[in-house]
């Protein structure tokens, strides 16, 4: 969801710039660093649409991120992502280090499939890198009829657990859609800390100040200079302590739950899959050395349950009486988790998708160092 501007007009002011324009951008440079072209126009698909969205931390803003992971050598640009175990329900994906949208692309179409013949399908991807916004894949599922379900292991070591000083877990994102009748479908993706580090990255970029509770430092105490967070976050040695809340925030408003779901998903995501653990892959991984996350996808067929359209008539009824609930604020009404995304991704089709000044300066610098055109120039004027 979009967050407006809250530090007093300081800062940056964005620019309009059209989905095929942002789309064309992330393939030029894909394919200036050398990824197979259909694998290219996959991850630019993911990521555009992640950014029509509204999720700004998991789009064009990660192309910096991918740059140096191929500039170190961890990340494979010509992976072929590979079945390595499978039943008539499962699978196991070997992404081949390389990005991982092509890899979790296959693994939801995977249990799809799976889902489709048998009812249900699981499937496991490893040796991954950074796939994107799990929401996608999850979405995928529902669009299809089917209920969705994506957990994924994380790189970056950022979240403090409940009662520890220093960070240990990552973000640890669950995935959750399910297609209705008359409605669109309910569609959930969040953090199981209480913010994902790339958000935070994004309000650092628009040089605004973060909600209090987010990032807390080596005392305890909420940071919300987004500046000294992504030097929390990113830049100076974990065990100097401060990190990202789990979900809750604190002991007293039950961060042990966002702890909890943090542990689930990685059991799920990484350890089901044989993928890493960070904590523990940082003590002995080289540069060049991949990141192996792990990912993990689901697909239901609601018609093994149900007879044919009586599941997505109960939760259109779900819906529907959550829409009509009374509001404390009429300007504000009830909504259900997949709105703010389709009416981010209306508005922005329209409008364009809004980038911080700072993030095109950064992707002018990657397209000249790759040697290709920079195609973000044409800019809508009307920026917010």
């Amino acid at each position: 969801m979009e967050t407006a501007p809250s530090n007093g007009g300081q800062s940056s002011v964005p620019v309009h710039v059209a989905a095929d324009q942002v789309r064309a951008q992330i393939v030029a440079l894909l394919e200036a660093w050398g990824m197979d072209a259909q694998q290219v126009r996959d991850t630019a698909r993911v990521m555009v649409e992640t950014d029509l969205s509204g999720v700004d931390s998991h789009g064009i803003s990660m192309l910096m991120d991918y740059d140096q992971s191929r500039r170190s050598g961890k990340l494979n640009l010509r992976a072929k992502p590979r079945i390595v175990r499978q039943t008539p329900v499962t699978a196991v994906v070997d992404a081949d280090a390389g990005l991982g949208h092509p890899a979790a692309l296959m693994g939801m179409e995977l249990a799809m499939q799976r889902a489709r013949a048998v009812g249900v399908g699981v499937v496991v991807v490893r040796n991954s890198h950074h796939f994107g916004a799990a929401g996608y894949y999850a979405r995928m599922a529902s669009e299809q009829g089917l209920l969705g379900l994506c957990m994924s292991a994380t790189r970056t070591i950022n979240t403090v657990p409940t009662r520890a000083r220093v960070p240990v877990l990552g973000t640890n994102p669950i995935a959750f859609s399910a297609p209705a009748g008359r409605n669109r479908p309910f569609s959930l993706d969040m953090a199981t800390s209480s913010s994902a580090s790339n958000k935070v990255k994004v309000y650092e970029l628009r040089g605004d100040s973060l909600p209090a509770g987010w990032v807390l430092d080596e005392h305890a105490q909420p940071v919300t200079d987004a500046s000294q967070a992504m030097e929390i976050l990113f830049r100076r040695p974990k065990h100097m302590g401060g990190g990202l809340t789990p979900l809750g925030g604190t002991p007293q408003m039950a961060s042990h739950k966002g702890y909890g779901l943090a542990m689930m998903v990685h059991i799920l995501a990484g350890t089901l899959s044989g993928a890493s653990f960070s904590p523990i892959r940082v003590k002995t991984q080289r540069p060049e050395d991949p990141d192996n996350l792990g990912h993990f996808f689901c697909a239901i067929d609601p018609a093994s349950f149900r007879e044919e359209g009586e599941f997505e008539s109960d939760l259109d009824a779900v819906i529907d009486t959550l829409h009509a609930a009374e509001p404390v604020d009429p300007e504000l009404p009830v909504l259900v988790h997949g709105d703010p995304e389709a009416q981010a991704r209306e508005r922005r089709l329209k409008e364009g998708i809004p980038l911080a000044s700072s993030l095109v300066e950064k992707i002018r610098r990657l397209c000249l160092d790759a040697n290709v055109p920079f195609l973000l120039d044409n800019a809508c004027e009307n920026a917010s």
